[in-house]
């Protein structure tokens, strides 16, 4: 089968800074994306080789739906703070400065999450460290069609 994808041109927003660890009130000083990944491991995706946070891309005005994920994790208990979650997972590519790299979309379903939600149009992505990436960067993101879709302001 042949892997159709597609592109959305996006820009590097801030986010919780919860992934990463890095948020000033986060209740997990190492990040969930740390605490998770053995978890992850576990159930067949390894995430090793990867920045231990999330890119938030914002690719608005269009916002985008999880179809067919490649990985999908239900009730994951990687925490005692809160009960499990369910996460789905899609290959993706980002591409800055004209350099491509091999990553994944991050999709905590909002139905089981506490807190830290995201907006509509914010792709969280698990991506390799990418130097002199910033906040305000535009990037362009490749998804599979099969996987996500992404839903244009223009239709």
């Amino acid at each position: 089968m042949i892997t159709k994808w597609d592109r959305v041109n996006g820009t590097l927003e801030r986010g919780h800074k919860v992934a990463s660890g890095q948020g000033k009130n986060s209740p997990y000083p190492s990040g969930t994306i740390e605490m998770q990944t053995p978890f992850f491991k576990e159930l067949g995706l390894d995430l090793r080789g990867y920045f231990k946070g999330t890119l938030n891309v914002s690719i608005s005005p269009n916002t985008f739906k999880i179809l067919k994920p490649e990985f999908t994790f239900k009730d994951v208990e990687w925490t005692d703070k809160h009960p499990p979650e369910t996460f789905s997972f899609s290959s993706c590519r980002i591409i800055f400065k004209k350099c491509r790299y091999n990553s994944w979309i991050y999709y905590p379903h909002p139905e089981t999450k506490k807190r830290h939600f995201q907006e509509p149009y914010i792709v969280e992505i698990i991506a390799p460290f990418i130097p002199e990436i910033n906040y305000g960067d535009a990037i362009e993101l490749e998804y599979k069609l099969s996987e996500i879709i992404v839903n244009s302001c223009s239709e």
